[in-house]
């Protein structure tokens, strides 16, 4: 791993040539390391107590309720609200709606909402190429070694070190929001609130000390991990492997196999190819989940302005099936 300083000098560099980058100083890369080694060991620290639980005395439904209601409420919390509304704006909602979806993708412990937005679109701006913070494809090694060195630094390396990208740049509509900004702020406090809220039902529902730390592993530990990794896998396997039924300008692929954990975001090719579309399972039989949690929200009321490509639009970039050998 390079030194802070060589991150830094690197970064002045970059800077130079991409735009809406600046470069961290040294002790922001040092915090920026320990916290990612804090969030790379933490929760998987839940899974091992997770196993000896299932092992020892069993897994009891409280936890898996515990554990499926905090997964849905803060993957959805990134889905729909982080990426969806906040970064692509493929929808409209009141205000108020918009600091809800906030808050719940900020108890997934992704990052600030405003950072990660700005990080998002600098992403699609250059994906794939050069100025790309988390491409898989920009790895200088060959052959199998470079395929996993990409994978890695796609899937989890890359946060090591700040992206150093400028959220007056690529996120101003945000930085513009009182609310959003307060919580952006409130980001650690959050992290908080989301291990301390399923510990605290889990303890009253069960009336004890062993159903809070239950609550806590499982909708705490367990859940962050496995969102966690199914996130981070959307921009490793899902810039790698999967078909690509519609032309993009980068590698995305759509990924079946993580269209139900990931409420629909491996549908990786649809939202490239078009990005401000609520919908990322464009044929009718892709499963998404967060599509549908729009389309309901639109129903009642709650969302409006909603973006979806015309049928002339995708059959402009559908691409023809490869042919069967």
């Amino acid at each position: 791993m390079r030194s802070p300083a060589q991150v830094v000098s690197d970064m002045r560099t970059q800077a130079t040539t991409i735009r809406g980058v600046e470069a961290p100083t040294e002790d922001t890369v040092r915090w920026q390391r320990r916290s990612m080694l804090a969030i790379s060991i933490i929760p998987p620290l839940g899974i091992l107590f997770a196993a000896m639980q299932v092992w020892g005395w069993g897994l009891t439904g409280r936890d898996l309720v515990l554990f499926g209601v905090f997964y849905v409420i803060t993957g959805l919390g990134i889905t729909v609200g982080f990426h969806r509304l906040l970064t692509h704006k493929s929808f409209d909602v009141p205000n108020w709606v918009r600091i809800g979806w906030a808050i719940a993708g900020s108890l997934s412990i992704q990052g600030g909402v405003i950072d990660w937005v700005a990080t998002h679109r600098r992403h699609h701006a250059y994906s794939d190429e050069e100025g790309d913070p988390h491409s898989p494809h920009l790895e200088a090694a060959d052959g199998v070694r470079g395929v996993l060195r990409g994978l890695f630094h796609a899937h989890l390396g890359w946060m090591f070190n700040p992206s150093g990208t400028k959220a007056e740049v690529w996120a101003p509509d945000l930085l513009d929001n009182p609310g959003l900004v307060r919580v952006n702020r409130s980001f650690p406090l959050l992290i908080l609130t989301t291990f301390g809220l399923p510990a605290l039902i889990g303890g009253l529902w069960a009336g004890s000390v062993a159903g809070a730390l239950t609550g806590l592993v499982w909708g705490g530990l367990v859940r962050v991990f496995l969102l966690h990794h199914v996130t981070w896998s959307i921009n490793s396997i899902c810039h790698f492997y999967g078909t690509t039924p519609f032309k993009a300008r980068d590698e995305s692929r759509n990924n079946p196999w993580l269209s139900l954990v990931s409420f629909g975001e491996s549908w990786h090719n649809g939202h490239h190819a078009f990005p401000a579309s609520a919908r990322h399972g464009l044929r009718w039989w892709e499963f998404d989940l967060s599509w549908i949690t729009i389309r309901s929200m639109k129903l009642v009321g709650l969302a409006r302005n909603v973006k979806l490509p015309s049928s002339t639009q995708m059959a402009r970039k559908r691409l023809p099936r490869p042919a069967k050998t």
